[in-house]
């Protein structure tokens, strides 16, 4: 499945959540999206859990 197209499926499911059940619906499908997003790259192996508590400066190279 091409990026635009989950892109597009993401919108939609949006949308629905404003539509049907307000701003409150829509925040909650979009920080549980970016939940999901998050736990599938850490799954995939594209992303180290240890990203998100190093510093900048302490980066390896």
């Amino acid at each position: 499945m091409s990026l635009a197209m989950i892109g597009m499926i993401a919108g939609m499911a949006l949308g629905f959540a404003g539509y049907f059940g307000g701003f409150g619906a829509f925040l909650l499908v979009a920080a549980l999206g970016a939940v999901g997003f998050v736990v599938g790259r850490l799954l995939e192996g594209d992303l180290e859990l240890g990203d998100f508590f190093r510093s900048r400066d302490d980066r390896r190279r």
